[in-house]
């Protein structure tokens, strides 16, 4: 897997999108972060119906095509290639990232949740592109029993992964506290309220990405 992981990992989750006028506002904000120059988008519906998350995995795709934008599917490992999408990120419950390699194959991207305090036994053996780590600040977008680890958790988890993992730093991140969690050791942060509650969520993840690179 070749892929350049950018800076910011945008997540989408499915409590940001009306429900009137649900194909239109994902067909108009895909093509507004196609125009901001977005490369990678998770789109995260933890309850919807296999036919709910197809069909709005479908108007984003449309919204967003083309190679260079990859498109991550959050859980549904089976509904990975019927969406369309470029890759899929599992955590505890969902299917093991060996068991998502199998299914998908070796081209597709894989994540997965690599640990809080420390990282998880043998998750560095796990056939996984990314590992997300976290949460970094408290959060309310993703509800989680785990105190955060602020910059210092991600100065350990770096050290424990070594220099090449791609560690996805996630949870209450913000455009001022983004910086120092990249220096301390995160290749990049995930983002999800802080663009897509924003007015402008298109502009808001422009201005995120060209601050960090």
């Amino acid at each position: 897997m070749s892929f350049l992981f950018p800076k910011v990992y945008p997540i989408l989750d499915a409590g940001v999108i009306p429900q009137t006028g649900r194909a239109e506002f994902l067909r108009r904000l895909g093509s507004e972060l196609a125009e901001n120059g977005v490369t990678l988008l998770e789109y995260r519906n933890k309850t919807g119906s296999d036919a709910e998350v197809l069909t709005d995995a479908s108007v984003l795709r449309a919204a967003l095509p083309g190679p260079n934008i990859k498109l991550i599917l959050d859980d549904r490992v089976d509904l990975v290639d019927r969406a369309g999408f470029d890759g899929v990120h599992v955590d505890a419950g969902d299917a093991t990232p060996a068991e998502a390699r199998r299914l998908l194959g070796p081209r597709k991207i894989v994540g997965t949740f690599g640990g809080s305090e420390a990282l998880l036994p043998g998750i560095l053996n796990e056939p996984a592109d990314y590992l997300s780590i976290g949460p970094i600040f408290p959060t309310t977008t993703k509800p989680t029993t785990k105190a955060p680890i602020g910059a210092d958790g991600v100065r350990r988890l770096r050290a424990e992964a070594g220099p090449r993992a791609v560690l996805v730093a996630v949870g209450g991140v913000t455009l001022e506290t983004a910086p120092e969690i990249l220096m301390a050791g995160a290749s990049v942060v995930g983002v999800s309220a802080a663009i897509f509650r924003a007015k402008d969520p298109a502009g808001e993840l422009r201005r995120w990405m060209d601050a960090l690179g």
